[in-house]
């Protein structure tokens, strides 16, 4: 519960939100931002109980991060008990250092269909600039970008 609420508290200051105001601004707009009671948010900060998973869920959304996070980070579950997707598995489009191309990320993301192009060729321009993908990766990729 304490590292729980600790590690949405760091969460909470790094959006912005004023939580450390003795009025509770803060966990008023983020709850407000959230769609949820602003009881939820104190008693969570007051490390009295955890939030319930809709709860979770609209946390997660308003902070930025997923909930498959925020469930591993409650302690609810484990890494194991909600592998990602293709973890461990030989999957198409994956570079031999386990890397994901920029394909597989845009659908692991949800980049929509309209913006996935868009999406893989800045990523590849960003990592060819950057140095980060070598000349093996990039052939590898171009079968993977020609199904886009």
């Amino acid at each position: 519960m304490e590292r729980f609420a600790g590690w949405v508290e760091g969460l909470m200051r790094e959006r912005g939100y004023d939580i450390d105001s003795p009025r509770g601004g803060g966990r008023s707009r983020l709850a407000e931002d959230a769609g949820v009671h602003r009881a939820a948010v104190t008693r969570l900060l007051q490390r009295q109980s955890l939030p319930d998973l809709e709860t979770m869920r609209a946390l997660a959304r308003v902070l930025g991060v997923s909930l498959r996070d925020m469930l591993i980070q409650s302690g609810k579950v484990t890494a194991e008990d909600l592998p990602l997707p293709g973890a461990g598995e030989g999957v198409r489009g994956r570079e031999d250092d386990g890397r994901v191309t920029p394909a597989e990320a845009a659908q692991l993301l949800g980049v929509p269909d309209s913006h996935r192009r868009q999406f893989v060729e800045m990523a590849e321009m960003i990592l060819s600039v950057s140095g980060a993908r070598t000349e093996g990766a990039r052939s590898a990729h171009r079968g993977v970008s020609a199904g886009l």
